[in-house]
């Protein structure tokens, strides 16, 4: 099993990508066998999609094929989102924006939320209606809130209900790997008539 985990605040040391270390060593104690990938957009920004994604520019072949490649040999994704002004962090949305189908096309999404207070809700609820139509991405139903982020990752052990509520959510993107393999390789996907969702 391979789950690759996207850290998407901008700030280059953030409270979400401590939360996504975190997440990384919990999957380690869960799934031994599972390898992880971080990648963090406040860390490793990308530049914000243009015509030349589908053109298929050098540029872009130099900065988006290696994620890709990660992205096609993963089993799952976890998205991070922390709570700008009640939104998804525009650096996010552009990495959801740069994903083809061919990337994370049919496989599972975990979404976190991140708020340095009580909030956190408004991102979930936008990556369910939008970031996923032509990339295919499917959102399990489980999501996972991290509130006053800040004192979590200084004191997790003080927030055993939030941490038993992540390996729920980690057992249940594992599940649902392991089951959207079978969609993956049915046969039936066909990306090369229906690119684009409806």
């Amino acid at each position: 099993m391979d789950i690759t985990i996207i850290c998407g605040s901008q700030r280059v040391q953030s409270e979400s990508g401590k939360l996504a270390l975190f997440l990384q060593e919990k999957i380690a104690e869960l799934f031994p066998e599972t390898q992880t990938n971080l990648f963090d957009l406040g860390k490793n920004p990308l530049p914000l999609w243009n015509e030349g994604v589908w053109q298929g520019t050098d540029e872009w072949k130099t900065i988006w094929h290696p994620i890709a490649e990660t992205l096609n040999s993963s089993d799952g994704i976890i998205l991070i989102s922390p709570e700008y002004g009640g939104m998804v962090p525009p650096a996010l949305k552009n990495f959801l924006l740069l994903c083809g189908g061919k990337d994370i096309a049919h496989k599972p999404g975990l979404i976190v939320g991140v708020s340095s207070g009580r909030g956190g809700s408004y991102p979930i609820a936008e990556l369910r209606t939008t970031g996923y139509k032509n990339n295919r991405l499917c959102w399990i139903p489980d999501h996972v809130i991290v509130r006053d982020i800040a004192n979590f990752n200084k004191n997790p052990s003080e927030y055993q209900r939030d941490i038993d509520r992540m390996e729920y959510s980690l057992k249940m993107l594992n599940e649902y790997a392991k089951a959207l393999t079978l969609v993956r390789n049915s046969g039936t996907i066909d990306l090369d008539t229906y690119p684009f969702g409806m």
